[in-house]
């Protein structure tokens, strides 16, 4: 997540708002150009700058443009530029038909309504000149991938084959090769295979009509082939000669076969078990520096094949620096060897009988009772503090969140946090302040939860910090509050039962206030 500009807008108000736009109505307007006399762009580190002045030039005079509209003062900006220079320098030493170019959007407020910036930084990769519908940039962050994103978009994405030998040395040179075998390369299914192509950069592809090719890997119809060098070997997906070939169905193919069967979390790993799109996965703890728990990976292996695509089974060595992975579920590493089934969209977590072996019946067997709803899923929480009600900011874990948010008697404002959250450090001492402000107050509790050690049944929280207003009153109402961050803002809520007053008007000002917009929040 990027640092927001300004809150979203709703969809019907954003497609106003373009539509309105000068530059944004459709293909057959003429792009802005800027005049004659427009100086050619400065160059940082590699990287184009432009701005309102010169970026019709560019555009002109450049038929590929990577551009990455910032703020100065955006971590996430920071963070990226070491990066974004490292991949100019990559494409200009291949000699890249692609440039890189930066505009600092909070100098540039033309540009950032024209082009729709909403946060930093914000990356837009412009055609051919054409300023009106540039493709929004949704790849790495880190210097390899942004190159490979853009040499997929100026080049092939799949290399075409013409004989065996060309096949094997693709195949070989790789763990994982995906080679699509099309009988007539002019059909609209290549184009939706080179269309996935061009967007899964971790990915090998190839491309062949070649009938040699088609015989001599046992294919008689259109097909994609995944190769790789672990588990079964290979993976075929035919082509629905009816209906032809579906983006959806064949990016799910390639991302659930194009994983081992059983994967082990580390920091290379987990970005590809996140994305991998299946929704439980199955958690083997083990300690691997002790021989009994590494003997427990065969039974665990044993009984993934019948839930691939369904289960991702993974294991978690509690030796390793994973202490964020056994906290998130819970578990000490002494707990280890044992077992976690979670569902990615709901967070429900399972967990087998205590004291069941691990072997490859009682993993099938735990795997089957979960996905057929036989096992109730468990909630975490911590103990109550003996002192969770002496302070002014209470402290409320699942254990005490029902008995306290829910007392008819009061009104309760919550904040959910995470103790690493930097916009939850920000604000503490605003809530403090709130809290010694109405600790007077018996309608009105001030409290906390930190959501990354406690659960509530029917309450996901999404991002940090996020605050929730509980009313008075039965039927356990809930509102969540979602403007400014202030002890001042925050009393008219609290003082107006829980909604905003309507605000008076203001006075006309040449600029608007530095804190117009809303905080973002920080991402689980």
């Amino acid at each position: 997540m990027g640092c927001q500009l300004l809150p979203m807008l709703p969809p019907l108000l954003l497609l106003l708002l373009l539509l309105g736009t000068p530059g944004l109505q459709g293909q057959g307007q003429e792009p802005v150009e800027e005049p004659p006399e427009a100086e050619s762009p400065s160059e940082e580190d590699g990287v184009l700058v432009l701005s309102q002045h010169n970026l019709g030039r560019a555009l002109q005079e450049h038929r590929a443009l990577l551009v990455e509209f910032y703020a100065p003062w955006c971590s996430h900006c920071q963070a990226l530029a070491p990066e974004y220079s490292k991949a100019a320098a990559l494409l200009a030493a291949e000699s890249a038909a692609v440039t890189l170019a930066k505009v600092d959007a909070s100098a540039e407020p033309e540009l950032t309504e024209e082009f729709g910036v909403t946060e930093y930084p914000t990356l837009k990769f412009f055609r051919d000149g054409n300023r009106t519908h540039p493709e929004e940039y949704t790849g790495p962050r880190e210097a390899e991938g942004i190159a490979e994103w853009l040499r997929r978009r100026v080049g092939a994405s799949a290399r075409r084959l013409e004989d065996e030998e060309s096949a094997r040395a693709l195949i070989d040179a790789q763990d994982v090769v995906v080679i699509g075998f099309f009988q007539d390369l002019q059909d609209e299914d290549v184009a939706t295979f080179l269309d996935l192509a061009r967007d899964a950069l971790d990915l090998t592809f190839g491309l062949t009509d070649s009938p040699q090719l088609f015989e001599k890997f046992g294919l008689t119809e259109d097909t994609v082939v995944l190769f790789k060098k672990f588990d079964e070997g290979r993976a075929d997906f035919p082509v629905d000669m009816q209906l032809g070939l579906d983006l959806g169905d064949l990016s799910r193919f390639l991302v659930t076969h194009s994983m081992h069967l059983v994967t082990d979390f580390n920091s290379q790993t987990s970005p590809k078990i996140f994305a991998a799109k299946i929704l439980n996965h199955l958690l083997l703890f083990v300690n691997e520096t002790l021989a009994a728990h590494r003997e427990l990976r065969a039974g665990f292996a044993e009984a993934a094949p019948p839930f691939r695509g369904k289960v991702l089974f993974v294991v978690v060595d509690v030796a390793a620096d994973n202490g964020h992975v056994l906290q998130y579920f819970g578990l000490k590493a002494d707990e280890a060897p044992t077992l976690r089934l979670i569902n990615m969209e709901t967070n429900k977590k399972h967990a087998p009988a205590a004291g069941e072996p691990i072997t490859a019946a009682s993993v099938t067997a735990f795997c089957e009772a979960v996905l057929h709803g036989q096992v109730q899923p468990y909630l975490l929480s911590q103990e109550v503090p003996l002192d969770w009600d002496q302070r002014p900011v209470k402290t409320l874990v699942g254990k005490n969140f029902e008995q306290v948010v829910y007392d008819e008697a009061k009104s309760v404002f919550v904040k959910f946090y995470a103790p690493w959250c930097s916009h939850c450090k920000e604000m503490a001492p605003a809530w403090e302040a709130l809290a010694e402000k109405y600790r007077d107050r018996e309608d009105i509790v001030i409290a906390e939860l930190d959501a990354t050690s406690n659960e509530l049944e029917g309450l996901t929280v999404h991002g940090f910090p996020t605050l929730m207003y509980f009313p008075a009153g039965p039927g356990r109402k809930m509102i969540e509050y979602k403007s400014n961050r202030d002890v001042e803002t925050f009393s008219k809520f609290l003082d107006n039962g829980g909604e905003l007053p309507p605000e008076e008007p203001a006075a006309p000002s040449p600029e608007p206030p530095a804190n117009a917009t809303v905080e973002p929040k920080e991402e689980l």
